[in-house]
């Protein structure tokens, strides 16, 4: 994956303010990188306790999954997309708490 840039204006104006709009971002990564460990760990759960004398079997499906994973686009990629479509709910910073929802 290579570097692309990113319009900021295009985060502050959806945001109102370019830094909010960046921890937006970082949030809303992390939380999809979280759910995709999730289920991929889940997913991958499923192998473990068989016997080696289908392993090679097993090891394909695995690998299958796993590469399933990789080929999503990056999450910060898709938070990026997510804020840029108004898909993204957060409340606004009208206090210092971080307790921000996204």
């Amino acid at each position: 994956m290579g570097v692309k840039s990113l319009d900021l204006e295009k985060i502050q104006n959806t945001t109102g303010n370019v830094y909010e709009g960046i921890v937006i971002l970082s949030k809303r990564a992390r939380q999809i990188a979280a759910q995709e460990k999730m289920e991929l760990d889940e997913k991958l759960k499923y192998f473990e306790g068989f016997e080696d004398e289908e392993e090679y079997t097993f090891n394909e499906e695995q690998e299958r999954i796993t590469k399933e994973y990789e080929a999503r686009p990056h999450p910060t990629e898709r938070s990026v997309n997510e804020l840029l479509n108004d898909q993204i709910y957060y409340r606004g910073s009208t206090s210092d708490s971080d307790d921000d929802n996204i």
